[in-house]
């Protein structure tokens, strides 16, 4: 029960996230079906959230594709999902689900609408840990047995609220196609927010995986983990505010 994640506070837990480190390797399968059913709900309602609030806006786009749904098939892509995959057995979970079609023009507020919607994705990862950690919370109230024991269970829990807090806060950076980009511009003045969204266009995805991979390559060698550095705090914060204890290292 090596790989098994640990929170119940003591020390070798294995880390998890959607943008950082999971099991070196191919995982236990329990351990990988954990890390499904999350990525799965983290991936599968952010996206919704995003085209619900758009709908609500008055934009009939993402019900026009489809996409207000809560059937979650609907907001993936095979591409985004098998790179997620492969990735994260290397280091890194580098993945994507299906983009939220929207239309700005067809909403009553367009700029804040907008905003409303791409805050929408982050804040339902945000939703999505603090249920993972009431679970948490119940099950080292009532059974604590079963986060010794049952190597899914103690997979399911940590994954679900590590790596929806990683993917909330690493879609906050403002770059690429990142929802804080879109948060970003919100705030810009029209010109300069037609550029900055052209800017990020144009080199955005590139630039986004160059900058991961270039990242990595440093902490390999030896070097800081530069996106550690901006992601860290935070999700160590929040991880400690919902469960109660210090997210293992």
């Amino acid at each position: 029960m090596k790989n098994r994640p640990n929170l119940s506070g003591r020390e070798d837990c294995t880390q998890t996230a959607i943008m950082r480190g999971i099991v070196p390797g191919l995982p236990p399968p329990d351990i990988l079906a954990a890390y499904i059913i999350v990525i799965f709900l983290a991936i599968g309602l952010h996206e919704y959230a995003h085209c619900k609030v758009a709908d609500a806006a008055g934009d009939p786009t993402p019900a026009l594709h489809g996409r207000v749904t809560l059937n979650l098939t609907k907001h993936f892509e095979l591409s985004g999902t098998i790179m997620m995959f492969i990735t994260a057995l290397s280091g890194y979970g580098i993945g994507w689900g299906k983009a939220a079609p929207i239309n700005p023009a067809k909403m009553r507020n367009p700029r804040w609408d907008v905003f409303y919607t791409v805050a929408a994705g982050p804040l339902s990862n945000i939703l999505q840990a603090a249920i993972w950690a009431m679970a948490f919370r119940i099950v080292m109230a009532a059974a604590p047995s079963l986060i010794e024991q049952s190597d899914f269970v103690s997979a399911l829990l940590f994954f679900g609220i590590r790596t929806n807090l990683a993917l909330a806060f690493f879609n906050l950076i403002p770059f690429g196609p990142l929802d804080g980009h879109w948060i970003v511009g919100t705030f810009l003045p029209e010109k300069q927010r037609y550029y900055w969204y052209r800017f990020n266009r144009q080199i955005g995805m590139i630039g986004l995986f160059v900058a991961i991979f270039v990242f990595q390559a440093i902490r390999n060698n030896g070097g800081p983990d530069v996106l550690g550095l901006f992601l860290d705090k935070p999700i160590n914060f929040m991880f400690r505010l919902l469960t109660g204890i210090n997210l293992p290292l």
